[in-house]
């Protein structure tokens, strides 16, 4: 379809060019302007695709409709059909825009149409042209952000390249240090002479050292499984108050052998959380931890927890004054294998693990840890923020006497006989018949023998048929479609959980399983 916008107030003259473009052009769509109320409403609707005007007009001329048209649509196709043949108008309209300019008289007809499709041909050309000039400089900006981008990627992955051989210098120094006594100990206890209090010494400098060496592997273990999505938390009602105080508890002697004193502000009334008590326990002496040893002797260190009502959150500060961080280090210090302490003699110690794991375990609990520090040799304070529970009902123990099912009978399907068993025990406590089998066809069998309610049954099982199969089978036999199935294994994945799911499982539960959440 082609649109005409055709600014004439001679009628015939508009008939005419109707007519003789309709003959060229049979989709054609004309939309005629008489006035200059006509032009202006035209000019707004926009809707042509090229304009013809004639130049002696009663209400203007020409010239100033040409230039009405470029200024709202420069790249729109203007042809002047006219009854003046003056070369000055034809050439100052041509240096305005004008595409072309046909004079009426004789064969003028002819002329108009050529003039028309060629200029709807060229600015097709034109338009042509300016999409493949648009869309070159789109490819050459992404051209431009791709290699940004890649360049950018290529210095992240230097920077990381560079920590990891950081880390592992670190990491060979770390397990020197409490090596060499351990080392310097073997050799001392082989001496006979070395008896009494002697003895006892190196013995507790022994203890001191591998428990020392044990918290290095937990600490590698456990930024491990939180970067892999392998930590599972074992969800509970916790008070906060009480962890906070007993955390800082459990810390005081360590701190205080720093000659460091330690402030506690902490509500009167318990803060309620839904969370891993021991994973928060964890936080908070990691928070105290690194306090302590960025902190030098005479210094204060400072826990807070308190409750923003607005967000319904709870807030925990650790705050100390000690070195302070740089503030190109800031926004990098929760991350793995940073560290403040980049001396040679590495008098701080630590691998640059303890404020990842806060920050790992902190966002498993749906919060958030952050860090703020006004630089070099003004303290640092580190706060992380984790929801409340909303639940207003009775603490844990009271609910859990509330919650007591009546007697069950329980199927155990598991390959350990000492897993098979501990469960038995616990289960039987409770006051519910259970029975165990150790394989999974035997499982099946003992199932459709026994009648369970519920069947707890492990996924790696021996003789052909592993749990997965079990649920399979037990969920294509009609009587069974009431017992509830609760898969009880080491493999925890999301894949994991997944597959048991679509197998069959109600419930996956992740070894070793609490009694209680049992």
């Amino acid at each position: 379809m082609v649109r005409i916008l055709h600014v004439d107030d001679n009628e015939t003259d508009r008939h005419l060019v109707k007519r003789e473009l309709g003959r060229v052009f049979p989709d054609l769509q004309t939309q005629e302007v008489r006035d200059q109320r006509e032009l202006d409403l035209a000019l707004g609707a926009g809707q042509f695709d090229l304009a013809i005007t004639d130049y002696q007009l009663g209400w203007s001329n020409g010239q100033a409709v040409l230039d009405a048209l470029k200024a709202r649509y420069p790249d729109r196709p203007v042809v002047m059909f006219t009854g003046t043949g003056n070369e000055e108008v034809a050439v100052e309209a041509m240096k305005a825009g004008l595409d072309d300019y046909v004079v009426k008289s004789p064969g003028h007809a002819i002329r108009l149409v050529t003039a028309v499709r060629s200029s709807l041909e060229k600015a097709e050309a034109r338009n042509r042209v300016a999409e493949v000039e648009r869309e070159r400089a789109d490819l050459l900006c992404l051209e431009q952000a791709a290699r940004a981008e890649a360049e950018r990627l290529l210095g992240e992955v230097r920077e990381a390249d560079k920590r990891k051989d950081e880390f592992l210098a670190m990491l060979a120094h770390e397990l020197r240090n409490p090596l060499a006594p351990i080392t310097n100990a073997v050799h001392l206890l082989r001496q006979p002479s070395l008896q009494g209090e002697g003895a006892e010494r190196v013995r507790a400098m022994l203890e001191r050292q591998v428990k020392h060496l044990g918290r290095i592997v937990d600490d590698l273990l456990d930024v491990t499984r939180i970067t892999r999505g392998k930590i599972e938390l074992r969800r509970e009602r916790v008070d906060l108050t009480r962890l906070v105080r007993e955390a800082v508890e459990d810390h005081r002697a360590a701190i205080e052998s720093g000659k460091l004193t330690t402030a506690v502000d902490v509500p009167g009334e318990p803060v309620w959380a839904r969370g891993d008590r021991t994973r928060l326990a964890q936080v908070v002496g990691n928070l105290l931890q690194n306090a302590a040893k960025f902190t030098d002797p005479g210094g204060r260190l400072t826990v807070r927890l308190s409750v923003d009502r607005t967000t319904q959150q709870a807030v925990l500060a650790v705050e100390d004054t000690g070195i302070g961080i740089e503030a190109e280090l800031l926004p990098r210090i929760f991350e793995m294998f940073t560290q403040a302490d980049r001396t040679l003699d590495r008098s701080r110690g630590g691998l640059g693990l303890g404020l990842a794991l806060v920050r790992g375990l902190i966002e498993l609990h749906g919060g958030k840890a952050v860090a703020a520090s006004e630089g070099p040799g003004k303290g640092a304070q580190f706060t992380c923020r984790l929801p409340l529970d909303g639940d207003a009902a009775a603490p844990p123990e009271a609910r859990a006497e509330a919650a007591a099912t009546k007697p069950l009978r329980i199927l155990v399907v598991e390959d350990s006989r000492d897993a098979a068993e501990s469960l038995r025990m616990v289960l039987s406590l409770s006051g519910h018949e259970v029975r165990v089998a150790h394989t999974g066809p035997a499982g099946v069998a003992a199932a459709k023998e026994f009648h369970p309610a519920v069947v707890l049954c492990d996924l790696g099982l021996p003789g052909g048929m592993n749990g997965y199969d079990v649920a399979q089978a037990l969920r294509q036999d009609a009587t069974m479609a009431e017992v509830r199935l609760i898969a009880v294994s080491g493999y925890g994945q999301p894949e994991d959980r997944e597959r048991a799911r679509a197998s069959g499982f109600d419930l996956h539960l992740t070894k070793p399983v609490d009694p209680k959440e049992l």
